[in-house]
């Protein structure tokens, strides 16, 4: 295997391609694990039918979504017994996230489902209140047995990326099945972060959304794979704690251009046309191939804002076509946002803000981005007494996909007061002496709403939401700084983790606010863009900071 460059080209050491059986029950996204796959010598098999499960030599079971809405789809397509047959005979398997957590008996996400009960005990949610939940981002493994499919990999050191609020305990009834585990938090800790037993194997991480790691990974199980004998493993078990690392995330604001082109932009507080000449939209390149330089240079994540929201007919959407295009070459997680509400096409026909967040997960997005229906999910909560309807684009899609599958786009605008007694609202002071709080705004923030951002942000937790993408019509484009008092309120507000935007100017505004706020994410846009800082050169200051961060 030889990785030659960032871009990800390998040399396949088989001559041929290896077949395997790619079992898809209708989750999210799997096209990226599709292209992984592809990447690293696959001819891939789609399941149609038990029979295909019984017949495979090499079964991949991807999961993303819930336990209980996996494990009913499963049921209602007739797979479940076939499945359960094939892992319990031994049989080569390789299951991802879910397709891991599945082989349990059973999950406090959906209390009386019973999983494969392949692997004794149940999956558990995250105690422990001191820390965000998903755990979301790139964490690294203790390795506790001696497998050729970790071989590649040093334990604390190399990081895959997971994205997950329920988890698998190490204990004495799973211990034969134990390959390494991930630390998080304080409280019990240590989870199972892979599982191997015989040909049986499975990850708690994202290989996919893992960059170079994650295609060693698939690479290096697929080898054992096409060995004739079950692997002998040996307890090998590491000590020392892994480290969550701070995500360092590129935004491209896409639209259209008066030419009708799809470019990436960068507003000044939300503007995005030239102050000088004809006013046109700013330019600063194609969204693809800046979504996989970014890639190349060490962006943990990749964000799409789609400040057009285009309208037709879905599965002719541009940004469809920008994802897919974007999977093939990028292998981090993806999130899009802009447009993702109920709408009626131009031939009539309705369409929910599951149909439109189900057409971006199948195109390549790990995520989706709600932003001004939030807001409007945010007031009918309140409105009803803190309770959901479960009619909202929040609950819909989280419902299905997941929370972490869902996140909450904040566009806030400082209101400055002279007293916290002259508003209802959270109140913080800000430089300069001043105190102010942060109202919640709609349509780009060309509207606002009597909500502040930590309202809405409690509000969007408790509907489902996975994760707040926290902006700041203050800071936007002024190279200033984040807010950083209002990413610290944010932080103590929900358990959800945040992602800090708006300001950076220099890497150094990276980690002023992961020590000032200790927000899990830091995003930037135009300095990106416009070459005015390197993702590396961010990662090497953060590093020097002594914050945890992925390497480059």
């Amino acid at each position: 295997l030889l990785l030659e460059s960032p871009t990800l080209l390998f040399q396949h050491p088989h001559a041929n391609m290896v077949k395997i059986t790619f079992l898809d029950y209708g989750a999210g996204n799997i096209r990226s694990l599709r292209n992984a796959l592809t990447k690293v010598g696959c001819e891939i098999q789609d399941v149609k039918s038990a029979d295909d499960i019984a017949n495979a030599r090499i079964l991949v079971f991807p999961g993303v979504g819930s336990f209980g809405a996996c494990m009913q789809n499963l049921e209602k397509l007739g797979y479940t017994d076939a499945l359960r047959a094939y892992v319990t005979a031994g049989r080569c398997f390789f299951g991802i996230c879910l397709g891991m957590q599945c082989l349990l008996e059973s999950s406090e996400e959906s209390p009386g489902v019973k999983g494969l009960g392949v692997i004794p005990g149940k999956v558990t949610q995250f105690s422990d209140r001191s820390i965000s939940v998903p755990h979301m981002g790139w964490n690294a493994l203790r390795k506790q047995t001696d497998s050729a499919v970790l071989a590649p990999f040093t334990s604390l050191e190399d990081r895959f990326y997971f994205v997950h609020s329920f988890r698998v305990l190490p204990t004495a009834e799973n211990k034969d099945w134990v390959l390494s585990l991930t630390d998080y938090g304080t409280t019990d800790s240590a989870f199972v972060s892979s599982v191997q037993k015989g040909s049986v194997c499975g990850c708690q991480f994202h290989p996919e959304k893992s960059g170079a790691n994650g295609l060693r990974l698939l690479s290096a199980f697929l080898e054992q794979a096409q060995k004739d004998s079950p692997p002998i493993l040996n307890p090998t078990p590491t000590d020392g704690t892994t480290i969550l690392a701070k995500r360092i995330i590129a935004c491209l604001d896409v639209r259209e251009n008066d030419k009708g082109d799809l470019v990436v932009t960068k507003g000044d507080q939300y503007d995005v046309r030239e102050k000088e000449g004809e006013g046109d939209v700013k330019n600063l390149g194609k969204p693809v191939e800046l979504a996989r330089r970014y890639s190349d240079e060490g962006a943990d994540e990749v964000t799409f804002l789609n400040i057009t929201s285009f309208r037709g007919e879905v599965v002719d959407a541009p940004m469809l076509r920008v994802l897919e295009l974007t999977s093939e070459h990028v292998f981090v997680p993806l999130c899009i946002g802009g447009g993702i509400r109920a709408y009626k096409d131009a031939k009539g026909v309705q369409h929910s803000s599951l149909d439109v967040a189900a057409a971006y997960f199948r195109s390549g997005a790990d995520k989706v981005s709600i932003g001004s229906d939030a807001v409007d999910a945010a007031e009918k909560y309140y409105a009803n007494g803190l309770k959901g309807d479960g009619t909202s684009s929040i609950e819909e899609i989280s419902r299905v996909y997941g929370r972490q599958a869902v996140v909450i786009s904040v566009d806030p605008k400082r209101v400055y007061v002279t007293s916290k007694s002259d508003t209802s609202h959270t109140v913080c002071a800000v430089p300069e002496g001043k105190m102010c709080w942060w109202q919640c705004t709609v349509k780009g923030g060309r509207e606002t709403r009597d909500m502040d951002a930590f309202e809405l942000a409690k509000a969007c937790e408790a509907l489902g939401a996975g994760e707040i993408l926290l902006n700041c019509i203050d800071m936007d484009g002024q190279n200033a700084g984040y807010d950083i008092a209002l990413v610290k309120q944010m932080k103590a507000s929900v358990r959800i983790p945040v992602i800090a935007s708006s300001g950076a100017g220099n890497p150094q505004h990276f980690v002023d606010v992961f020590k000032g706020a200790n927000p899990d994410a830091g995003l930037a846009a135009g300095i990106f863009h416009r070459r005015e800082v390197g993702i590396d050169e961010v990662k090497k200051v953060v590093l020097q900071g002594g914050i945890p961060c992925r390497g480059v």
